[in-house]
């Protein structure tokens, strides 16, 4: 198959396109590079710096190429920032992929599989999340995604396009010999911000610090508990997501996630034991908004396209990353 992928120089975005260029298909990446990175983008695929509001760049790349399906990963990700400029997420999230849904229904362009987040439901009603529980987001980044999404659902009823979302928590680890991984400036994901922390302290020779926020959470340790992903099952899903429905299957919203948790403590408890190196950790107060458990149900993911993560366990998402912050 032909596929745009947008966002393809970006963390997820990159190792996805690798993977999509592995199974055979044909990629061209379409980013900004503005928080992507052009060594990234794997050198089987086509990249073209523009973004995806630009509808005329757009609908141009869907002709010339022969696109016969979009893989949409291009977005701002940060909730932190969403809250501070919401306005900034709005246009990014959702006004700009709309340019490019129209460009798909100009040139005809079947289907799409979009990079959602599970941040759209919220505080959760239950533990584990199913897609059918209530969507309410709570900070303006899960919000433009739910729209956007809401976008999907009408061009699949005005115009017949197909598409597939996936819903996802926390992202981690690395394409699994360290030669692709996470990259983002600034660094927000805490397997990463430990990691950094730790590699920092091999190159300077200080104590490597760490802080933690809330532990006196209804959990076992006391800290958060969050669903991690591995970024190569994770993009797996996309190619399975897209390559149903290439064969005609129909779209719907599906969750990818291990269907476990770990706490912030098991994250550095594996960081360290990956590492050989010790945290000095400082415990903080609670962070706002920051709910006690997230953990996801992906059952459908696994009944539809027989999903199922090859990496569940934190240490090898840990191992991973640390090789690629070494590469």
């Amino acid at each position: 198959m032909n596929i745009l992928v947008t966002g393809g120089a970006g963390y997820i975005g990159s190792i996805t396109a690798r993977l999509l260029c592995e199974r055979g298909h044909n990629c061209v990446v379409l980013d900004t590079l503005e928080n992507g990175h052009l060594t990234s983008v794997d050198p089987r695929a086509e990249l073209v710096v523009g973004s995806v509001g630009d509808h005329v760049l757009v609908e141009s790349l869907l002709r010339e190429h022969r696109i016969d399906a979009v893989m949409h990963l291009a977005g701002y990700i940060e909730v932190a920032e969403s809250k501070e400029f919401p306005e900034k997420y709005y246009a990014n999230n959702v006004e700009a992929p709309r340019r490019m849904l129209e460009a798909m229904r100009v040139v005809g362009t079947p289907a799409l599989v979009f990079s959602s987040t599970a941040a759209v439901y919220g505080e959760p009603a239950r533990v584990p999340i199913l897609e059918s529980d209530p969507k309410q987001p709570i900070n303006p980044y899960g919000a433009s995604k739910l729209v956007f999404e809401e976008a999907l659902d009408t061009a699949g009823a005005q115009w017949g396009l197909r598409s597939i979302r996936l819903r996802y928590f926390n992202v981690a680890g690395a394409w699994p010999d360290g030669s692709l991984g996470e990259a983002h400036v600034p660094e927000t994901h805490i397997i990463a911000r430990i990691l950094e922390a730790l590699l920092d302290a091999e190159e300077t020779g200080a104590t490597p610090q760490f802080s933690l926020f809330g532990t006196d959470y209804p959990t076992p340790d006391g800290t958060c508990v969050r669903d991690y992903i591995h970024v190569c099952d994770l993009a797996r899903a996309h190619a399975l997501a897209l390559e149903a429905l290439s064969r005609g299957e129909d779209g719907g919203v599906y969750n990818l996630a291990n269907g476990q948790g770990y706490s912030n403590r098991e994250v550095v408890a594996a960081a360290e034991k990956v590492t050989g190196h010790a945290l000095q950790v400082t415990e903080e107060p609670r962070r706002p908004g920051d709910p006690a458990v997230l953990i996801a149900d992906a059952t459908r993911a696994r009944e539809r396209f027989g999903w199922r993560p090859q990496y569940p366990a934190l240490t090898d998402m840990v191992a991973h990353a640390w090789a690629w912050y070494h590469s």
